[in-house]
């Protein structure tokens, strides 16, 4: 009788640790946690130089009433700061590389968006939705380098990265003035901030990194973060507009506006 108490208690105790236990084995199991956090800018952000388009007719007529600017410091009211490459540093298991490709946009005679993040082996894909010519030259220093002219609308470029790079610069050899990043990355842990600032990088592998920030005018930040299983830890940076990029090696940083 004792012996069938006993396994009863067992049985019990078995089915309570599936059942009443499953969130709590599931988060130790699968040892990950979310980072979230602002970009911001504290000081005064400069003005953007305006895209002088009068050297294309059809470049002034797709933009006609409108005063475009180079996007380079995009600030919003609280002083989020947009476009900033966030990544998560260290060494990670391999993960399944995307099979959707990471798409820019050549549209009004701008690349859309202005920075991207793309896997090692993942296809970039350049698309011309503008009723001209375009070229998409990729200026790189790890391999990545193409050169790719698309004569009409509606054209579309892949092109397989080939290994990390941070950062990838995109030009037009047509159109001066035309500027976009590709962050190359061998892990999946990276975002770009939003318009207000913000970004969010889920799944992290629990354990102690460094994360930076790249930013097109003012270079790399880097923080330190403590990712715990099932919650989510805040990093915040902070640019104060002083700062001089420290990516000295990326060529054609400056970006002319005609």
């Amino acid at each position: 009788m004792k012996r069938a108490v006993y396994a009863t208690a067992i049985t019990l105790a078995a089915v309570f640790a599936v059942v009443g236990g499953t969130s709590r084995v599931s988060a130790q199991a699968g040892g990950t946690g979310t980072i979230e956090g602002h970009v911001k800018l504290t000081g005064a952000a400069p003005a953007n130089p305006r895209i002088l388009m009068g050297r294309d007719p059809i470049c002034a007529k797709l933009t006609q009433g409108k005063h475009p600017v180079q996007e380079i410091v995009l600030k919003s009211a609280d002083g989020g700061l947009a476009n900033a490459f966030v990544e998560v540093e260290g060494s990670f298991p391999n993960t399944p590389v995307p099979a959707d490709p990471v798409a820019i946009n050549q549209r009004n005679c701008q690349y859309v968006p202005r920075v991207v993040v793309a896997r090692v082996g993942q296809a970039l894909r350049i698309i011309n939705s503008d009723t001209l010519l375009h070229n998409v030259h990729a200026v790189s220093a790890k391999g990545n380098e193409f050169n790719e002219t698309q004569p009409h609308s509606d054209m579309v470029f892949n092109y397989k990265l080939k290994a990390e790079e941070k950062m990838l610069r995109l030009k037009c050899d047509v159109h001066s003035w035309m500027a976009a990043y590709v962050g190359v990355t061998t892990n999946p842990y990276f975002a770009v901030s939003k318009a207000d600032g913000t970004f969010r990088i889920a799944d992290v592998p629990a354990g102690q990194y460094s994360i930076r920030s790249w930013h097109e005018r003012y270079g790399w930040v880097t923080e330190k973060v403590d990712v715990k299983p099932g919650a989510t830890a805040t990093v915040d940076f902070t640019y104060t507009g002083a700062e001089k990029p420290s990516t000295a090696s990326l060529r054609n940083l400056i970006v002319p506006s005609v």
